[in-house]
Formats: structure tokens, sequence, C-alpha cells
């Protein structure tokens, strides 16, 4: 058993780190989809906290109104929403962007979504869906794996090499289905291959009959900062139809944005 308490395992606090801020954000990421609803002995486990020290956060995060209880378990309020409204509210881009996005779900009849990299997560800034194509309801903060995702390896191919290859290593390549690369060479050859050609094809990597196309949004210096993509049903809408006649309108739909964002008309 460690004998180490949880306050040891936290950097110690200082002029650049508030140890109480870090404890209430870890409080407030163990809710999920899986965990909407906990007790206090569930988030003390869940963060490594004592139970005091998760009472004091959660009791905090329910005066500020960013928690709710029934005296037994909590769960988030709608105000938490705030918090993430603040990011996209400060990127008025997304604003001009999603009538672009639109126009292109209306004419592909395929939804569109747009997304930044967060680590090895891709996280989704931006939807506009036509059909559920997915067993997992997608929205705005939702995350999925970078690396077998059409959006994540577009991201990732804006990487330097080196930041690329440091990122990937030790990074566990799960498998989610038959079509998933559990390969690293194989996973940074296509990679690669979305950086030389502009765009990036996942077929059913992530999900059983999942097929997605992404391209890059780039600013005035040329640099990746999100992807958008256009997802589709196999049994719909093969790869190779995607390619053809998907393809073209999502590149006219990522120049369009990435003028936006200052990149020059190439």
């Amino acid at each position: 058993m460690n004998s180490q308490t949880p306050e040891a395992k936290d950097p110690k606090p200082s002029d650049s780190y508030v140890q109480s801020f870090a404890r209430g954000l870890e409080v407030i990421r163990s809710f999920s989809a899986a965990t909407p609803q906990q007790t206090l002995s569930e988030v003390a486990v869940q963060t490594g906290l004592t139970r005091a020290g998760a009472r004091r956060i959660l009791l905090t995060l329910q005066t500020l109104g960013y928690v709710e209880t029934d005296g037994k378990l909590f769960r988030l309020s709608p105000r938490i929403l705030d918090l993430g409204f603040a990011y996209l509210s400060s990127l008025p881009i997304w604003n001009l962007a999603e009538p672009v996005m639109e126009d292109l779900v209306e004419e592909v009849r395929e939804s569109s979504s747009a997304a930044v990299l967060d680590g090895l997560d891709i996280v989704y800034v931006l939807r506009v869906p036509t059909h559920k194509i997915m067993r997992t309801t997608l929205g705005v903060g939702s995350r999925l794996p970078a690396c077998w995702t059409s959006m994540g390896r577009m991201l990732l191919a804006g990487l330097p090499d080196a930041e690329l290859q440091t990122r990937l290593q030790g990074h566990p390549l799960q498998r989610f289905t038959e079509h998933t690369t559990t390969d690293v060479d194989a996973l940074l050859a296509h990679i690669r291959q979305a950086r030389q050609q502009g765009w990036c094809l996942v077929n059913q990597e992530l999900e059983e009959g999942l097929i997605s196309i992404a391209a890059p949004l780039t600013n005035r210096t040329g640099q990746t900062v999100a992807a958008l993509n256009i997802s589709g049903q196999a049994n719909r809408t093969s790869a190779a139809v995607m390619q053809e006649t998907l393809l073209p309108a999502l590149l006219s739909a990522a120049r369009t944005i990435s003028r936006m964002m200052g990149a020059p008309r190439g």
C-alpha cells in the first residue's frame, strides 16, 4: 500500500501553483457521463482526496452554484457550462464558422464537426449533426482519442515530427475494432500521409461502420489550430465515395474557415 497521503502527491503550493484550486478542478473532472452523480465518498475515491477535503470543495462549488445535491448525491449544475462557454465565446471564429459548416452539411447530407487537440485527445468545439451515427452521443466538449479519429490524426499531423513522436511514445494503442491501427510505425505513417496530402480519412478504426474524413483549419501563420470533418456510415457512404464526392466540399469549407482565421488565400 502506498503510504503517501493524497496531499503529498500534489506539487507543493507556490506563487505559481494554487493547490486548492487544482483540487477543485479535479473534483469537477470526476463527474462524467459514467459518473453523473456521486456520493461524497465516491468523489473522494475518484480524486484521491480525503473525505473532509472533498466535502469542503463540494460545498464551495455548491455555494457558487456549480454543484447541486439532494443531501446524499452530488451532481454538476447547468452553471458549469459557463466555464466551457467562456472558452468558446473567447474565440468568435466559431460563430463565423458555424454557418459555413451548416452549408457544408446541407450540401453533403452528412454530419460535420470541428475539434481542437488536447494532449492525445480531440475536444469538440462545434458540431452540426444530421443523423446519429455513433453509439456515443457527441456534442461540444466531447472527447475522443486523437490517434483513431480523422480530426485527431489531422491535428497530430500539424505537430513537428519530434513532438509527435514524443507524444506517441509509450501511448497504449488500444484496439477498438478489427480495423484499428495498433502498430506505432503504421500510425505514424498514416499521420505523415495526412500531413503530406492535406486531409485524412479514417475507416471504421474507432467504431464499426463509422467513416470520417478531415481537413486542417489553419491560421495566418499556416499553423493547424483545429480540424474540420465529415462523418458518415459505411453502409450508406463508402470510404471511396466519401473521398471522391465529399472531400472537395470539405476542403472548400476548411479553406473558407481558415481564411476567416487569417490564413492567406491559396
